[in-house]
């Protein structure tokens, strides 16, 4: 299955370009399903159908379908809401209260991810686009294996594993305390596979021959900025961006005086683009005159956007990340474009290595040919980070090597 997930700042026009990718695959005789992860859910609006939770056929080979953050969570977490319900009414909280309050934070980008893992399991579908949350929230999402996978290692499995333990000794007297009884193992193994849907999905991710990220933008100074950060953010989780989409271009006809500061600044904005991006491709979508609704207009933004080719392609491949082996150890090297040096943080513990950019940070579980070895100092070439391994009493051999 093909997966492309269709992201941007909000409002940049991401539901347009998802819905018209769609249509274009769909008339390459792809089966194709697009599907809103967004809790702001706009792809019915676009298409000008009703959509719910399950796919609908919108036209042939085409389906569309809208997150139901609800409905996924009780098919996915209904033993534990059940159980964070039993505690939360044991202390005391009304019956809407302590089930309104069992969905966590967080839960849609999660189950956004999990229903993305089924559809994909499934293989029902060619093709899978996924129309994202804004930026941000995508980039949460996308992290979600690695941090969770990171948590479970050090805490959760653990954690397990001593509440089994103790659980037969404690419970006689927890239970007339508390008014609940502990978690039993059925419900304890709940988070563990779900964990384990997610961490499968992580691998899918970062294959670049089935999955691709397209970053829609628009040629203003902030969106722009937004887009090269999301780029970098997904790269440092080995996560590949095919093309970029520069949307809402006022077109060369478009004469009226008002909008010539507009199109100076769009002249510069568009040159930015492409500069910046590259070796990314570009494709320029122009400002329409009347809002994109409903398949007709879709069709023309299709055209305009693919022409007669596979919107399904993967446009451009993106090594995120790759290991080299050397004369005195190994090299990871990690693509992060725009991204200054002096905003990079890496620390290594055991066989992880933690790469930090402002607020993202990404646990890299290292193979075991690195996990042994120590870091030896890291360097920034344009938009690539190198950072070198070798073994512990490496610079003691060579020291007694220019001594002898």
């Amino acid at each position: 299955m093909r997966l492309i997930l269709m992201t941007g700042k909000g409002g940049v026009g991401k539901t347009s370009m998802a819905a018209a990718t769609g249509l274009g695959c769909a008339e390459k005789g792809y089966k194709t399903l697009v599907l809103s992860t967004d809790p702001a859910h706009s792809l019915a609006d676009s298409l000008a159908v009703e959509l719910g939770h399950e796919p609908k056929m919108v036209r042939e080979n085409l389906w569309a379908a809208e997150l139901d953050v609800l409905e996924e969570l009780e098919k996915n977490w209904g033993a534990v809401k059940r159980y964070i319900t039993e505690v939360l009414q044991a202390r005391g909280l009304e019956g809407v209260q302590a089930e309104e309050l069992a969905i966590l934070p967080g839960s849609d980008e999660i189950f956004g991810l999990v229903r993305v893992f089924r559809h994909h399991k499934e293989g029902n579908f060619d093709v899978l686009i996924i129309d994202s949350a804004p930026t941000g929230t995508a980039l949460r999402l996308l992290s979600i294996p690695e941090v969770t996978g990171w948590y479970m290692r050090r805490f959760y499995k653990p954690f397990e594993k001593v509440a089994m333990t103790l659980r037969p000794v404690v419970e006689p007297i927890f239970r007339p305390l508390a008014g609940f009884s502990l978690p039993d193992k059925e419900m304890m193994d709940v988070p563990y596979e779900f964990y384990q849907k997610i961490e499968h999905l992580g691998e899918v991710l970062k294959d670049n021959n089935t999955t691709t990220v397209r970053l829609v933008t628009n040629p203003e100074r902030m969106v722009i900025n937004e887009s090269l950060r999301a780029h970098a953010y997904l790269s440092l989780y080995d996560i590949s961006t095919d093309l970029i989409i520069a949307n809402r271009i006022i077109p060369d006809e478009v004469s009226d005086p008002y909008f010539e500061y507009w199109k100076r600044n769009q002249k510069e904005y568009r040159d930015e683009i492409h500069e910046n991006f590259n070796p990314l491709p570009v494709k320029e979508v122009p400002l329409y005159s009347r809002e994109i609704c409903g398949l007709d207009s879709l069709e023309k933004l299709r055209e305009l956007l693919y022409g007669d080719e596979d919107p399904s392609r993967v446009y451009h491949r993106e090594n995120t990340m790759r290991i080299d082996q050397g004369k005195k150890g190994y090299k990871l090297v990690l693509s992060l474009p725009g991204i200054r040096k002096d905003r990079i943080e890496i620390s290594k513990r055991g066989d992880e290595l933690n790469v930090r950019i402002g607020n993202h940070r990404r646990n890299i579980v290292l193979p075991q040919a690195l996990a042994s070895l120590k870091t030896d100092g890291a360097e920034m070439e344009g938009e690539v980070l190198t950072i070198m391994f070798r073994e512990e009493n490496a610079g003691g051999k060579e020291r007694k090597k220019k001594e002898g």
